[in-house]
């Protein structure tokens, strides 16, 4: 694929100055547009974006400074070089004060103008490529809770600055623990709105009547304990978003009293007759299923579909294995032990339980099985009894009888089990199912060959 070539723009009214840079610049590799007077630049800016604008000073009708100014208004990123004579220093001055990047006076030497251009592309290539670098910083930061590695996480993630970008409401499901809170914080943080608040509250934790006051307020003596004008969520969340975590949790009677604020953006206080507007961007959460809850007419299916316009669904932990260390790692850090270490018995014991917890789970074992050991290495006797119990070497060894037992039979059994249990978490790629159960892939692959597994 070619490499796309810088785009110019010149503005000069006098044709044989106009004709010159045009075959200078085109001879250099720039694809360059001209432009015979201020007016056509200025339709030339409205329809188009340009690396680079060259424009004289001294023109009929539109000058250069009004062009300067379009320019840095419409496209902040576009460079500006103005062209002057002698005699017009002091504009020239002003246009460097107005953030033009250089000024060339006529009559110019071909060399001159050839430095001056590439030092300003290399410029804007530069600014571009910061600009790059901050996004990805910013974005590495606001998704810094979130550690994934599977394709699952790879793809919701990947689509997380896309659906920022948009005013929608986003329903966001998965079992509790997933991390849910942690995907709408990064909605948030990477949408317009980051700049004003991101309120969370989970709608499970208050009974009907306070939950209503939490999100609309309250006025003085509107209820019993209401002594004083209280602010709702939504006015604190005004120009930003609301998190409803457990949405499935609310009320049918307050599902309506919601429903009108994504209707027509106004509501309430609790005793108020005033209508209050706010431009909030609700992004809601649930471990239900919402259709099921509808069809038992615990939720308003109007209601639904104005929270449902994106949906994002967070799979358990136990669908994408392949974070797990990852998130241990983290988990080790958090609580300061990155200077210790798992045993790959200890890790594999990890990567095969079930994780009903999920990450929530998952966080709360590490604490504690790095303050209950000074071990340098925690191994698989080192996890609670709950996760031990489940090691799947207890499930396969028999106890010998008198008859004794079959040895090549238990040990293919093992074999066979742990090959197929690494292909999984591997997502069928040998190579990494190989490291998982320290094999050389030759070795493995002759493993599956010997049992016949595809």
């Amino acid at each position: 694929m070619d490499k796309p070539r810088n785009k110019i723009l010149v503005i000069e009214d006098e044709k044989n100055m106009r004709e010159i840079l045009k075959i200078l610049l085109d001879g250099e590799g720039y694809e360059v547009h001209v432009a015979q007077d201020g007016a056509e630049g200025l339709s030339c800016l409205n329809s188009d974006i340009f690396d680079l604008v060259i424009t004289d000073i001294r023109m009929p009708g539109v000058n250069g400074i009004e062009i300067l100014k379009k320019a840095v208004e419409t496209s902040p990123e576009t460079l500006v070089i103005v062209i002057t004579a002698f005699g017009t220093t002091e504009s020239a001055v002003e246009a460097m004060k107005l953030g033009a990047y250089d000024y060339i006076h006529k009559p110019f030497k071909i060399d001159e103008i050839r430095l001056v251009v590439k030092n300003a592309l290399e410029k804007h290539k530069l600014r571009g490529e910061v600009s790059i670098l901050r996004d990805k910083i910013r974005t590495t930061y606001e998704l810094g809770n979130i550690f994934y590695k599977s394709a699952k996480m790879q793809e919701l993630l990947r689509l997380l600055p896309k659906i920022a970008g948009s005013s929608s409401n986003v329903l966001i499901t998965g079992e509790s623990g997933t991390g849910k809170e942690f995907v709408a914080t990064a909605i948030h943080n990477l949408s317009q709105r980051k700049e004003k608040n991101l309120v969370a509250i989970n709608c499970a934790t208050f009974p009907e009547g306070l939950l209503e006051s939490e999100i609309f307020g309250h006025m003085k003596g509107a209820f019993t304990g209401a002594v004083y004008n209280k602010q709702g969520l939504f006015e604190i969340a005004d120009g930003g978003t609301l998190f409803l975590d457990e949405i499935g949790e609310m009320s049918f009677n307050l599902q309506a009293k919601l429903l009108r604020v994504l209707e027509n953006g106004t509501f309430r206080r609790v005793g108020g007759t005033n209508d209050i507007t706010v431009d909030v961007r609700i992004v809601s959460a649930t471990n239900k299923n919402l259709n099921e809850e509808i069809s038992a007419g615990r939720f308003r299916e109007d209601l639904y579909y104005r929270l449902n316009v994106i949906p994002l669904h967070i799979p358990p932990l136990r669908e994408r294995r392949e974070d797990i260390p990852l998130l241990i790692e983290h988990f080790m850090k958090k609580f300061s032990a990155s200077s210790r270490r798992l045993s790959p018995d200890a890790l594999r014991l990890l990567m095969t339980y079930s994780w009903r917890g999920n990450i929530r789970e998952l966080e709360n074992l590490v604490e504690r099985v790095f303050l209950m050991t000074d071990k340098e290495e925690i191994t698989a006797s080192d996890i609670p009894l709950e996760i031990g119990d489940l090691r799947p070497e207890s499930k396969l060894l028999p106890e010998m009888g008198k008859d004794g037992v079959n040895l090549d039979a238990i040990v293919e059994n093992i074999e066979r089990k742990y090959l197929l249990e690494a292909l999984k978490i591997a997502n069928g790629v040998k190579t990494d199912a190989a490291k998982l159960l320290e094999l050389s892939f030759r070795s493995f692959r002759h493993r599956l060959q010997k049992y016949r597994i595809k």
